[in-house]
């Protein structure tokens, strides 16, 4: 669960109290009417023990304390409750009415304001002066703020797997992780994202996320990669897996690449890899042609090696090579690293939500009024 939309509202400020002090032997007490509370806030806080939105997709609904009125005796109303909505590190915030971005939480304890809480109305109190030593009236509270929320998890990975369906990409994380994604023999077998820890020389590790497979036109909405092209916007190293068998695979590799062109143009700015998979399959003469083709048709920036996961075939040196890139200095601009912001958030596309979200109703009352009629309130 990695897309939800929720309903945040925060509290209203408190009223502030219109009361004039009564005591014996004090027939002119003048005015003591305390100010009202602060409405909660609404909050998101990066939390490092959550890995999904699971626990906000049947809590839709979050809202804050309200303020309490003020009292007499110069006494301030309560402070609202305030709400903190607990979110795993790499979630992205969105106004779910525009689509507008609103923030990123990436860091664990970090904490954005959503939503301001109303601020309490004055008492009478505080409109006393030397020629209106008994005022009577006082200040309401400030409304409530609300809006819908729409919270996006991007993936913290360092390593992503970009690949048409059935190029190998859930077998090879089963094969270097322990991670154990869906694997079969028909397109679109991996239908959520998937995370796996590998292991390298020394405790050196890295992390691997696959995706579903991208067709081409996903960026136009086709198949079901696009909702799922942001989870490698945060990986510094893209490995694209092309099979061998493919008609061609320089042009595939292009395929691939046009359509995160499409979806985001920062993503090309990282490090990219492409690995051929399936090579149990051909003979060694033709893969020295196929080498030497790609050697000449691709970028020198860009490694190439052939792989078979099954039979651990070039898994050895894929994993040296990612290291070495990961550990470049050219490779700087990675987004999934602790602080960087470097990751450019664009807002969302309003079409795509009204689709994900058609059935979502926020069937919520307005709530009780609590207003009194017999006092008189300044603005």
């Amino acid at each position: 669960m990695d897309y939800v939309k929720i309903l945040c509202r925060s509290g209203k400020g408190g009223r502030g109290s219109m009361h004039l002090h009564r005591a014996k032997y004090q027939p002119n007490g003048g005015p003591d009417g305390g100010n009202g509370g602060r409405g909660g806030h609404v909050y998101l806080r990066g939390n490092h023990n959550y890995w999904t939105l699971l626990h906000l997709r049947y809590e839709r609904h979050v809202f804050a304390g309200n303020g309490g009125n003020g009292g007499d005796c110069c006494s301030t109303g309560a402070q609202g409750e305030d709400k903190y909505i607990e979110v795993p590190l790499g979630t992205v915030a969105y106004d779910g009415d525009t689509g507008e971005y609103i923030c990123d939480v990436v860091n664990d304890g970090q904490e954005v304001m959503l939503l301001k809480g109303g601020r309490g109305g004055l008492g009478n109190k505080e409109f006393a002066t030397a020629t209106n030593k008994a005022p009577r009236y006082a200040q309401p509270g400030e409304p409530m703020q609300e809006m819908n929320v729409i919270l996006q998890l991007k993936l913290l990975a360092d390593v992503g797997l970009v690949g048409f369906p059935n190029a190998g990409k859930s077998t090879l994380l089963s094969c270097v992780s322990s991670a154990r994604p869906k694997i079969a023999n028909y397109p679109f077998t991996t239908l959520e994202p998937s995370l796996g820890i590998v292991p390298y020389i020394e405790g050196k590790s890295f992390v691997m996320a696959d995706i579903p497979g991208i067709i081409e036109g996903a960026s136009e909405g086709k198949g079901i990669g696009l909702r799922f092209l942001r989870h490698i916007e945060r990986n510094s190293l893209l490995l694209f897996l092309v099979d061998c068998n493919a008609d061609s695979i320089k042009d595939s590799y292009e395929i691939l690449l046009n359509e995160l062109r499409k979806f985001n143009p920062e993503i090309l700015d990282k490090r990219r890899i492409l690995a051929v998979t399936k090579c149990d399959l051909i003979d060694e003469e033709l893969m020295t042609m196929l080498r030497q083709e790609l050697t000449d048709a691709l970028p020198e920036d860009v490694p190439v090696v052939f792989i078979s996961a099954p039979t651990q075939q070039g898994i050895p040196e894929l994993k040296n090579i990612i290291w070495r890139e990961l550990n470049s200095e050219s490779n700087k601009i990675a987004g999934n690293l602790e602080g960087s912001d470097s990751l450019v958030h664009r807002n969302m596309d309003l079409r795509t939500v009204a689709a994900d979200f058609a059935g979502w109703e926020d069937d919520i009352p307005d709530g009780d009024d609590d207003s009194d009629d017999d006092i008189i309130y300044l603005e």
